[in-house]
């Protein structure tokens, strides 16, 4: 797995360019990866309408859960299926609009500093054995082209916006994830 340093954008992803992204502030430097989950409608796989959502063309009419979110401006930089197929929506040198109203390291605005990686899931489901590789190459790929990225500041939704997010869950096996990237780092659940 690659990512061109120059471009930001993962050679071995399919390339879904989401419209939900801006530039990151002058001279900024990426220093966090953010692990979510996502899943449309809630607790279905493999629909592709987290893709839709994310390029603005979610329909609204289609299920009541969408109605409630089509109207959002969204997106992430990645998505990993519950297949290990791997989309990229915004370049990793951009802003894309993943975190929201978020904190870490007494910073605000993690989205001006952090690359976002959606898991197709939710929070009590386990994630597949495919998801779980193919987030470990993506990640120590990110962390190259990006070396501010150490162990430490790879974090959950939850754990940069805990009184509005719980993803991506108690399903998320941090020891194995941190194990799969050669971190050596054990995390508490949060």
């Amino acid at each position: 797995m690659q990512i061109d340093p120059e471009s930001g954008w993962c050679l071995e992803a399919q390339r879904c360019p989401s419209p939900n992204f801006n530039a990151r502030p002058d001279g900024e430097e990426v220093s966090l990866l953010v692990i979510h989950n996502i899943s449309l409608p809630p607790g279905q796989f493999g629909t592709c309408k987290v893709q839709e959502f994310f390029q603005n063309r979610l329909d609204a009419d289609e299920h009541p859960y969408f109605a409630s979110i089509c109207s959002l401006t969204v997106s992430a930089h990645f998505l990993i299926e519950r297949d290990g197929s791997l989309f990229q929506f915004v370049s990793c040198h951009s802003r894309a609009w993943h975190a929201g109203v978020s904190c870490f390291d007494g910073r605000e605005n993690c989205n001006d500093f952090s690359i976002g990686i959606e898991l197709e899931g939710t929070d009590t489901e386990p994630y597949s054995d495919r998801q779980y590789e193919v987030l470990a190459q993506l990640t120590r790929e990110i962390r190259k082209v990006f070396p501010a990225i150490t162990p430490p500041r790879i974090q959950g939704h939850c754990d940069i916006a805990p009184e509005r997010k719980t993803d991506p869950g108690e399903a998320f096996d941090w020891t194995r994830y941190f194990a799969d990237i050669g971190a050596g780092l054990k995390k508490e659940p949060t």
